[in-house]
């Protein structure tokens, strides 16, 4: 069974405003994206940089995980994945396989919903456990003191 996404609704504002109503117009396209139509020419979308910088951040996963994907494919998906993210590598195996089927998953919901932030807040998780690992923090208990260490103000 096929679901097919429903067309995307934007609220829509004439150019015009721009000019006649800046405060309200630039508030609105803070909280959402508009469709600004024009009488001369295509409409365009006004939104924020953030949101614009994430889309594109999306597209750039969504692109690398279709790689990840379509290439050889007898190789297992975590491993494919730390050919454009190598800092995978970095991960345990299990970590590493929890991480390709966790993406995925977010991925997949993310793009249905068109809510793209999720996406980019589980792969930026991910980096920075990488990250930790790299810098020497790993996964093993601390080591506890013997003596407690007081310390002038925290």
């Amino acid at each position: 069974m096929v679901v097919l996404v429903p067309a995307r609704h934007r609220r829509s504002v004439q150019s015009s405003d721009l000019s006649r109503h800046a405060r309200d117009v630039f508030a609105a396209a803070e909280r959402e994206p508009l469709e600004v139509t024009r009488r001369d020419g295509a409409p365009l979308v006004l939104t924020t940089k953030e949101r614009s910088d994430d889309d594109e951040a999306v597209l750039d996963i969504a692109a690398q995980l279709i790689a990840a994907v379509t290439v050889n494919e007898s190789l297992p998906l975590h491993d494919r994945l730390a050919i454009p993210y190598p800092w995978l590598k970095l991960l345990s195996r299990a970590d590493q396989q929890r991480f390709a089927k966790e993406i995925v998953e977010v991925a997949r919901g993310s793009f249905s919903l068109r809510q793209p932030r999720k996406l980019l807040l589980e792969m930026q998780a991910w980096r920075n456990s990488a990250e930790a690992i790299a810098a020497g923090w790993d996964t093993s208990e601390p080591e506890l003191l013997d003596v407690p260490v007081v310390v002038e103000r925290p």
